[in-house]
């Protein structure tokens, strides 16, 4: 089998990402990595770390070689302190993103791993921006994208993603449930090579609306989405109440669960897998995934951050190319 060549953006300068990314480095690599970012800025943490930092140019012409590791060079412009946020970094971050999504589609990058963000510092530097998610699918021209965090054997993706909890029910329409989940099915069958997928659903309400007396959305939109794509032949169940949906006895008879809004299933699946957990992108024309956790700034530069999660990412990268329906 062919070496697979992974883009790798550590993030927030400011942040554990290049922490983890430079830890991540140290061991052996089942593939290429190529470190789209500032080579003198992780050059800098590596010598505050007391770590190696080794890393060839980049040339996307040349074959790719198991564990090489190269630099995509892309210039910071201002130096960073780990822990401390600076808006003058928001611009380069972002540029990380459009530099290695722009050769993902090329084809000269195989998938795309992320470290962790500050969507905050990102804002306050004038840049509008919600999440890697909705960047991505932006930059990529995708018609639609689906969150999808994986911790273990438990997979939650999301109907709604970065937005007030007020703004759900509004948005929570039959078009959008239908696409996230057709969406959910076909990524699970195209990189994780399930040919059926058994999909739960979340109600919305506390108990899924309680027949209408705590809300209507679970009865008029989201039972008729489920009882439509049912009628195709989908194995999908619900809406069922979130409360008793996560528990062993549930989730052992189903690949997936949709929720229908973030921290609904999150805490669940972060409580599971916190550290091991993986956040993925399904929709995107590359295979993208990511760390479930933030840039963790009282950590950075102090050489106590856990690289388990940018672990996990790059091996779920590759299980998922491993197991794509060509």
């Amino acid at each position: 089998m062919p070496c697979s060549r992974i883009a790798l953006t550590p993030g927030e300068p400011a942040g554990i990402g290049p922490d983890i990314c430079l830890q991540l480095m140290q061991r052996s690599l089942p593939c290429e990595l190529v470190l789209v970012a500032d080579g003198e800025l992780l050059s800098q943490r590596a010598d505050a770390l007391g770590l190696e930092f080794r890393a060839s140019p980049f040339e996307p012409s040349s074959p790719a070689e198991t564990g090489a590791v190269r630099i995509l060079q892309v210039d910071g412009g201002v130096p960073s302190t780990p822990g401390k946020l600076s808006t003058t970094t928001a611009a380069y971050v972002i540029e990380t993103l459009c530099i290695a999504t722009a050769f993902c589609r090329a084809g000269d990058m195989d998938a795309l791993v992320t470290g962790p963000v500050h969507k905050s510092v990102i804002n306050d530097a004038g840049i509008p921006f919600s999440g890697h998610t909705e960047l991505l699918a932006e930059i990529s021209q995708a018609d639609d994208v689906l969150m999808l965090l994986a911790a273990n054997q438990l997979r939650v993706a999301l109907a709604t993603t970065h937005m007030p909890l007020s703004s759900v029910p509004s948005a929570i329409t039959p078009s959008l449930l239908t696409g996230k989940l057709r969406l959910l099915v076909a990524g699970l069958q195209e990189h994780f090579g399930i040919p059926s997928p058994r999909i739960l659903v979340c109600g919305l309400n506390p108990h899924a609306g309680e027949s209408g007396y705590l809300g209507h959305e679970d009865s008029d939109i989201i039972a008729p989405v489920i009882e439509a794509l049912a009628a195709e032949g989908l194995n999908i169940e619900g809406p069922l109440p979130a409360d008793s949906l996560f528990v062993p006895a549930k989730l052992e008879k189903a690949d997936a669960v949709l929720a229908m809004y973030h921290d609904q299933g999150l805490p669940v699946l972060k409580h599971l897998g916190f550290g091991r957990a993986v956040n993925i992108t399904l929709g995107l024309p590359f295979i993208r995934t990511s760390v479930d956790h933030g840039t963790a700034l009282d950590l950075a530069g102090r050489g106590t951050a856990d690289a388990g999660s940018l672990r996990a990412a790059l091996d779920t990268a590759l299980h998922m190319l491993a197991a794509r329906i060509p």
